[in-house]
């Protein structure tokens, strides 16, 4: 019987992006969160004289040959193995192509834990150690293994191996787990307009030629970004509504130390957290920045935690202290006609615990 797999969206929760490098990606630092939102792959698989594969898809966007990440994972995990098997792919779509949600990394990764159930190759998530042996010599450790193929895809498909909080850096497939916390409310907005991403990433070019940006220059901020995020999610600062700072109190001097402490995030989220690709996102897509102005509500008493672009977009989400303050987002949204969902964050351990659909 065919396997079915959960292949969950993600966000940014901050985005630092550098000047291009001479090899023409980008180093950059970010924290990604998977979230409670998914497409579902399903793979169909078994032992064949040849490698043959086939993909199918509900939704015409979706490339059903070899451009597609999750045939390339597949192509690329059976070569590794040196099993040849004749594979079926079907992706069913329910996020959005182009929304900066990591759709097309994560159902990689599913169409690899798919492939592995259905050939019984045991494996499981990658654990911290082993992301820390990546690079050096562990790659006949499979699970180690499946990092060095998933950066191959796509610079974003190493996250989805992890889950949960992950810090990325390089070009983002350089990735190690963060602490976990306590779900929050998440609306993610979903424009009809789609956004490039390599058009986003010229856009950003140019922008570092008019500002004297230089890969070089870039190297001490980034790392100081990662710096800050692995500190912040070690729990040295909680996030907060507008206008609280590191220290957790409010401009009128009101403690949130209390209740309402547990609810908030201990990540870092605070109000120097940004995705750098608004710089040039926002001015292309005015109505992108009036969807992250919806979604914040500043002045109303469900005001976002934060909100934000999600990588180069062009779905943005807002994070709430509760559902009613969700709720309340979703209402100010579908007013503006704007698609959305409400879903929550998802920490690791969940993510792996449910990836596997009945």
């Amino acid at each position: 019987m065919p396997t079915a797999v959960r292949s969950h969206a993600k966000i940014n929760l901050g985005l630092g992006i550098g000047a291009p490098r001479p090899d023409g990606f980008h180093a950059l630092a970010t924290v990604y969160q998977t979230l409670e939102l998914y497409d579902v792959v399903t793979v169909a698989a078994r032992p064949g004289a040849v490698t043959a594969l086939k993909l199918t898809s509900n939704d015409s966007r979706v490339p059903t040959d070899a451009r597609n990440t999750a045939w390339k994972m597949v192509a690329l995990a059976l070569e590794a193995l040196e099993i040849t098997a004749e594979v079926e792919i079907h992706i069913e779509k329910r996020l959005p192509v182009q929304g900066g949600l990591g759709a097309g990394s994560a159902n990689a990764v599913a169409a690899l834990v798919g492939l592995e159930a259905e050939l019984g190759i045991a494996c499981r998530q990658v654990s911290e150690s082993a992301s820390q042996r990546v690079g050096e010599s562990a790659w006949d450790y499979w699970p180690a293994r499946r990092l060095e193929i998933a950066a191959k895809v796509g610079s974003d498909v190493p996250l989805f191996l992890i889950g949960g909080a992950v810090l990325g850096r390089d070009r983002g497939q350089q990735v190690d787990p963060l602490p976990d916390f306590e779900p929050v409310w998440c609306v993610v907005a979903m424009p009809e307009v789609g956004v490039s991403t390599p058009q986003a990433f010229r856009a950003w070019d140019a922008l570092c030629a008019a500002e004297g940006l230089t890969a070089e220059a870039s190297t001490d901020k980034l790392k100081e970004l990662s710096r800050a995020y692995a500190s912040a999610f070690a729990g040295e600062i909680l996030i907060g509504r507008q206008g609280v700072g590191s220290s957790g109190v409010l401009p009128n001097g009101e403690n949130l130390a209390g209740p309402q402490e547990s609810a908030l995030v201990r990540t870092g989220i605070t109000s120097w957290i940004e995705n750098d690709f608004e710089r040039v996102v926002f001015p292309q897509y005015p109505s992108l920045a009036e969807i992250k102005r919806i979604l914040l509500g500043f002045g109303t008493p469900e005001a976002a935690l934060h909100a934000s672009l999600s990588g180069s977009g062009s779905a943005l989400f807002g994070l709430y202290l509760t559902r009613g303050d969700a709720e309340a987002a979703c209402q100010r949204l579908e007013a503006a006609g704007v698609r959305n969902q409400l879903t929550r964050t998802l920490a690791r351990e969940k993510y792996w615990g449910e990836m596997l659909l009945p």
